[in-house]
């Protein structure tokens, strides 16, 4: 994923640490503690999904100067807004190895005397209030890029898809956790697509042909090569949720969607093999220990269903190398497809 302008740290969010961001009418001390919250949920990550708005719009050709790097930073404040409304709804104290936004406004709480009751209450309120400020920032930033106005609103339209399409996958997600019903591999598939492929691969690959004035049918195309990628991404994402350690995942227990009940592609399979019974007694144990993640462990490998899942993504990210192939793309952005999926696959992008 090399192509393209490397992003770095955001430019246009660094408003939000200058004087006053929310209005002299707020106090400034909450004003401040909000700031700097969101600079710290903004902080930190591979950045990757700037870098997909800066690598499709220079291997296209644009020249969209610095709206570039401004919808970029809209993708990743969007990405911002996700990540902590997640971790509230996830329970999650810990991102990336360090206190989530919830978790910091706890351990805040806590620290000031709060009873855990009310820290509860005030790290749920801090955290949804900041994602809300690191939404209204992307939107912003986007109604504000410095191009043609029909670009703009073309990518507005894009970033309310997003937005619809990813807090309808968030809301199944906890539904069918719920346990009330259990979902069919397509529903699980579905879920995993519209909570992570559309905005964080597609959307950033159509905003920047949208930048450089690609034709609708490429920026349509890199939508369907978006939406491959995102789905081989999640269903990677799950594996590492599983057998992976919380060093490497950045969460602050391990397989925190065994615990959480989530009724991913991995335990959807599951459920249709001989490993069920196993995973079925430890899902949605908020007690489960390192022993029962061991066998639960054991018998998806047994089964099948680590395979199995593994076997999707990689189908999804060939089906994704091919549609470029024949988007009649520039040979160039062909080959970076073909690179990213690479990169996806050895967990390395």
């Amino acid at each position: 994923m090399s192509a393209g302008t490397d992003p770095g740290t955001t430019t246009y969010a660094a408003h939000l640490t200058g004087p006053d961001p929310l209005g002299p009418a707020v106090d400034l001390g909450d004003a401040e503690v909000l700031r700097d919250a969101l600079a710290s949920a903004a902080s930190g990550g591979k950045r990757f999904r700037p870098r997909l708005v800066h690598s499709v719009h220079d291997l296209l050709g644009g020249d969209a100067g610095p709206a570039v790097g401004q919808v970029a930073d809209a993708v990743e404040l969007l990405h911002t807004a996700f990540v902590v409304h997640d971790d509230v709804i996830d329970g999650d104290d810990l991102r990336r190895g360090a206190p989530s936004a919830p978790g910091r406004f706890r351990a805040d709480a806590l620290e000031g005397g709060a009873p855990p009751a009310s820290a509860h209450s005030y790290a749920t309120a801090g955290a949804i209030l900041t994602g809300d400020l690191a939404l209204g920032a992307a939107l912003r930033a986007v109604a504000t890029a410095p191009v043609e106005r029909d670009r703009v609103h073309h990518m507005l339209d894009l970033f309310d898809h997003a937005l619809a399409v990813s807090a309808a996958g968030e809301l199944a997600d906890v539904r069918l956790s719920l346990g009330a019903q259990e979902p069919t591999l397509q529903e699980a598939l579905t879920v995993a697509e519209q909570k992570t492929a559309v905005y964080s691969f597609s959307l950033p690959m159509q905003c920047g042909a949208v930048l450089a004035g690609a034709s609708g049918a490429v920026v349509d195309g890199l939508g369907r090569i978006g939406r491959d990628l995102g789905l081989a991404f999640q269903l990677l994402d799950d594996l590492m949720g599983v057998f992976g350690a919380p060093a490497q995942t950045g969460k602050d227990v391990v397989a925190g969607d065994l615990r959480e009940g989530k009724r991913t592609p991995l335990v959807v399979h599951a459920r249709t093999t001989s490993a069920w019974p196993v995973i079925e007694r430890h899902l949605g144990d908020p007690e489960l220990d390192e022993q029962g993640v061991e066998q639960v462990r054991a018998a998806l490998t047994a089964a099948g269903s680590r395979s199995f899942v593994s076997e999707l993504a990689t189908q999804r990210l060939r089906s994704a190398t091919g549609l470029a192939a024949d988007l009649a793309l520039p040979p160039a952005l062909v080959t970076w497809v073909g690179e990213l999926s690479g990169a996806l696959e050895q967990g390395a992008a």
